[in-house]
Parts: C-alpha cells; sequence; structure tokens
C-alpha cells in the first residue's frame, strides 16, 4: 500500500502528530510518501528528518492508494486540488476543531491506520461543482467542493446578479453576492447566509443570496444536473469569485456557468463516523441551551 501525506501551514505542535502517524504506517509496511508543499512546511519548523520518500517524477501521485490530510477542512480542500481528477481516495486528520472533511481526531491515528490497512471502510462519492468561463481561471482548477461564490469587492455596493437555470431566467439578485453550493458546502458559507443543511448524498445544488436587498428572496434548491449561468452588474469594474477558498477578481463582461463536475472527491468514511454524528457535535444540536 502507498499513502502519501499532505499538509498545509505547519506548526511546531502538529509534528507529534505527523510523526505518531508515520510511525503507526511503517509499522504496517506501508510505503509513505509526503507532498513537495509539506515537506517544505516540515523543513521551515526544521523537523524534516521522517523516514519518508518525497513525491517525484518517477513516483507519481497517481501511483497513491490513499492521500492522508494533515490539517483542518481547508487542507483537505487543498489535498482535493492536489488529487483532481485522479480521485484518490482522501482521510483527513484534525489537528484543529472539529471539522466536516476532516473527521479523525488525532487521539483516533492508530485506530484509523488499523482500518485503512485492514481495508474496513467505505468510500464516500462527493459532488464538485465546476466553473465555466470565457477565460482561464484558478490556473485550470475550475472545480470546488465547497461552493462557487460571486461578491462585491470591498466596501463597493451592493451588485446585481442575473440568474438562469438551463438559460431560463430565475431572478435577479441585488445583493452582496451569491452563492451556489453542494450538498457538502452546505454545512458553510452557505449555512451562515440562512442556506439550509443538505446530507452528503443529495443530488442538489442551493442557491443562496449574500445579504440580499429584498427580504423575500430566499435560498433555493435545484437540481446538480442543471446548469447555473450568471450576467453580473454594478458600479464596480471589478468583482470577486471564489471556488471554495480560493478568490480572484474579475470583469462583469466575463460570461460565467456553473455546474456539476465529471469526476467526484472520494472521502474515507471509517466505521464509526457518522455525518449526523459531526452535525450534532458542531451545532450542539440535542442540548438544552435554555439554561
Amino acid at each position: 500500500m502507498k499513502v502519501v501525506l499532505h499538509g498545509l501551514k505547519l506548526k511546531v505542535s502538529q509534528f507529534a502528530h505527523i510523526e505518531f502517524l508515520v510511525t503507526q504506517l511503517a509499522s504496517h509496511s506501508v510505503e509513505i510518501f509526503l507532498t513537495e508543499r509539506l515537506k517544505k512546511e516540515l523543513r521551515k519548523i526544521g523537523t524534516e528528518q521522517l523516514p519518508v520518500k518525497v513525491l517525484n517524477e518517477e513516483q507519481s501521485l497517481s501511483d497513491m492508494d490513499f492521500l492522508i490530510s494533515i490539517g483542518g477542512d481547508g487542507t483537505m480542500l487543498d489535498s482535493l486540488c492536489e488529487v483532481g481528477n485522479l480521485e484518490i481516495p482522501m482521510l483527513g486528520i484534525n489537528t484543529g476543531r472539529l471539522g466536516f472533511l476532516a473527521t479523525v481526531a488525532t487521539e483516533e491515528i492508530s485506530k484509523a491506520v488499523k482500518f485503512l490497512v485492514e481495508r474496513d471502510f467505505q468510500i464516500e462519492s462527493r459532488s464538485l461543482i465546476s466553473l465555466e468561463s470565457e477565460e482561464v481561471l484558478f490556473d485550470g482548477l475550475n472545480f470546488g467542493l465547497n461552493e462557487f461564490t460571486i461578491h462585491k469587492r470591498d466596501t463597493s455596493s451592493m451588485i446585481t446578479v442575473h440568474t438562469f437555470i438551463d438559460g431560463t431566467y430565475l431572478n435577479s439578485y441585488w445583493a452582496d453576492g451569491l452563492i451556489v453550493s453542494t450538498p457538502t458546502g452546505s454545512t458553510g458559507y452557505s449555512l451562515s447566509c440562512g442556506g439550509p443543511l443538505i446530507s452528503p448524498e443529495a443530488k442538489n445544488f442551493v442557491i443562496t443570496p449574500v445579504s440580499p436587498h429584498n427580504l423575500n428572496v430566499r435560498p433555493i434548491i435545484v437540481s446538480d444536473e442543471s446548469e447555473i449561468s450568471f450576467e453580473i452588474e454594478g458600479r464596480s469594474k471589478k468583482f470577486l469569485i471564489s471556488l471554495d477558498s480560493r478568490s480572484t477578481s474579475i470583469s462583469p463582461k466575463v460570461k460565467l456557468k456553473v455546474k456539476k463536475e465529471n469526476f467526484s472527491a472520494k472521502l474515507v468514511k471509517l466505521p464509526e463516523y457518522h455525518f449526523f454524528d459531526t452535525l450534532r457535535h458542531k451545532l450542539n444540536w440535542g442540548f438544552d441551551m435554555r439554561n
């Protein structure tokens, strides 16, 4: 079995978890690799001496059986950019706060490795959102796991987003922005703007306005087989678009359309994990908050 480890912006305190993970994997004769990014991060904190290899041209990511992300949900999103359409199964070790994507706590590393080696897990396919435009954006990484967002820049006045579903006019949103979220992203930015929670296996997109001018405008759920296109107006010459945590500014003249990506994100689901358990812990469901 070949496993590659990936991480971002490491703290010195995280090295102990990485070292323990490597030890556990090695004890099961797993061949361990690091991404170039993680190798650089280890070098920054002065702790790069591990019995592992670094991915190079001879040993590419496509040869890996699994990618293990070390960090939080943001690191998992970055891991997806590394994996792309290779659809390598990803597992997240959470070294921060409770996450919806990075679900394995550091104290559960040994148990998680055992499940992985014994193939005692399921693979969840999470749908992605794909951006189409007239020009190359996001260095060609035009997909996201959580959401696509159109947003006004800085303190400029609100924008108008004319929105179409499969070419049919839906609405003009006078707002600070507009979010098109996947089921996975329904627990993120969309939720904070009043969008609904959707279970990961649902086949939908959620269109959620950001601070709409008209209070009767509400989020709407549409099929993820839909193609959603936009025309943007505003006083500013530029506005922002983002895919997950990646953002760029763009002219209102650029035509934008989103749809479901042809490939998906493959997440390793261990036996003791359930999305509803994470919801309850993250959102404090089931607790009497009246006292």
